[in-house]
């Protein structure tokens, strides 16, 4: 059996990557943190490519070489793993969701490996059979999209892409597997209504759709060109969404940002709920992606809390403490202005007793005492320090630790490990088809 997978670009910087790295063939061992296959370079070097399975003999596009090892992407596999599974997204999954190519079952064994790894390295042997908990949906589970835009030289045709991995190229794209049917239709609807315009893919930065679970969308349109006009009141209308937004962004930053609103249609805030609480939001704000998942999450998280004052730090919008957070005593602690500011108007939609401070969670440690349950849910970077010191110093009696990072949370785990116990712990498959896994571990203080 041969199976061949063609390079998903055809542009220019895939090109000159081609011929500045060679095709090398290897036979892949296991997956590693990064979820890349991991195999040897004909030189001797580690060889770490996205898009192989363990035990699969491929043809690798180099697309880095370093010192001690070299990256790339398969370009054809020789000798398939019998666990290979076509992807949904045949020429734009490795620039998504690399884990399409194998089975739901095979994806969950190794997204419990790396956890297991990840404290493994930090020397912390977990107490309990790693569990990673899904609702057994693998696509359509997306409420969030950004799309690129790829421009044919040769046809004059505007498409919505993404970024190829690895790589400066883009691949067109119809949408994505991942993404909810509404969010790929909006996106196909603001791209034909695009190619009416008298623009180049070069003028446009980024298309970012947002859906909530009643499928109502939103979108912002990020542009490189100060064009406030471009879309008109009345064709905002026409398109499959509640409303819309312009907006110019830094040209200079490759980042989708807001530098200032060009024009806005029609409701540019969705609302959900998250376990019967109403939330609202903004199309770029934080909001989950996986709801059904998040809220198994939190009701796992819940079962943990005592009536002791809850703090919830990096919280957000405030979603984990405003639905199961003490109703008389929770502090919500956030640094971004825009999440802060969602975070205010439901604590004031709710009439909740919720209090939110606006500062990194390092800079405001006071909060943090003996007396209160603390919920961490940090960004992949982790805790600062800081935080971590003062947990030491003060000894709350539990620890809810939420993290989409389980090598970051390992490594603050140790440092934590001189006072605190891994009571329990679990893994949610928020993002199915790639390699992320959120992972939770409830520390309590050692007697």
């Amino acid at each position: 059996m041969r199976t061949v997978q063609h390079s998903h670009s055809s542009t220019s910087g895939n090109t000159a990557l081609k011929s500045r790295f060679p095709i090398v063939e290897t036979t892949l061992d296991k997956i590693v943190g990064g979820g890349q296959a991991i195999g040897t370079h004909p030189d001797g070097r580690k060889l770490f490519v996205w898009g192989g399975l363990p035990g699969e003999t491929v043809q690798v596009q180099i697309t880095k070489k370093r010192s001690k090892l070299a990256e790339g992407r398969v370009v054809e596999v020789i000798t398939p793993s019998e666990q290979r599974i076509d992807p949904r997204d045949p020429s734009s999954y490795l620039s998504t969701s690399p884990w399409q190519i194998m089975t739901p079952e095979l994806e969950g064994h190794y997204k419990a490996a790396l956890i297991e790894e990840a404290f493994e390295l930090h020397d912390i042997v977990l107490p309990d059979p790693i569990e990673v908990k899904t609702d057994g949906n693998r696509f359509e589970y997306r409420n969030k999209m950004e799309f690129s835009f790829y421009w044919d030289v040769e046809s004059s045709t505007l498409d919505l892409a993404f970024f190829v991995r690895a790589s400066k190229g883009k691949v067109p794209v119809d949408g994505s597997a991942l993404a909810r049917n509404e969010i790929n239709t909006l996106a196909r609807a603001v791209r034909d209504l695009l190619r009416t315009k008298p623009i180049e893919g070069r003028s446009l930065k980024t298309l970012m759709i947002r859906s909530n679970q009643a499928g109502q969308c939103v979108w912002q349109l990020y542009l490189k060109d100060d064009m406030p006009k471009l879309i008109s009141k009345e064709e905002a209308a026409n398109l499959p969404a509640i409303g819309g937004q312009l907006i110019y962004s830094d040209p200079k930053s490759p980042a989708s940002k807001i530098t200032k609103v060009l024009a806005s249609f029609g409701e540019t805030k969705l609302q959900d709920t998250v376990r019967d609480i109403p939330f609202t939001y903004t199309a770029d704000g934080f909001f989950q992606v996986n709801l059904p998942l998040y809220e198994m999450a939190l009701q796992d998280m819940h079962s943990w809390l005592s009536d002791l004052p809850t703090i919830d730090m990096y919280s957000g919008i405030g979603t984990i403490g405003l639905t199961i957070g003490n109703p008389s005593a929770t502090i919500l602690i956030e640094l971004d202005d825009s999440a802060v500011a969602s975070m205010r108007q439901n604590i004031i939609a709710l009439s909740s007793n919720a209090q939110a401070v606006h500062a990194s969670s390092e800079t405001v440690l006071n909060h943090i005492t003996k007396d209160a349950d603390i919920i961490l849910d940090p960004p992949r970077a982790g805790l600062h320090p800081d935080v971590v010191k003062r947990l030491l110093e003060t000894g709350p009696a539990r620890i809810i630790y939420l993290s989409c990072n389980p090598v970051t949370q390992a490594r603050d785990v140790a440092l934590l490990a001189e006072r605190y116990g891994i009571r329990s712990h679990v893994g949610y498959n928020f993002f199915p088809a790639t390699p992320h896994i959120e992972h939770l571990v409830i520390l309590d203080l050692k007697a």
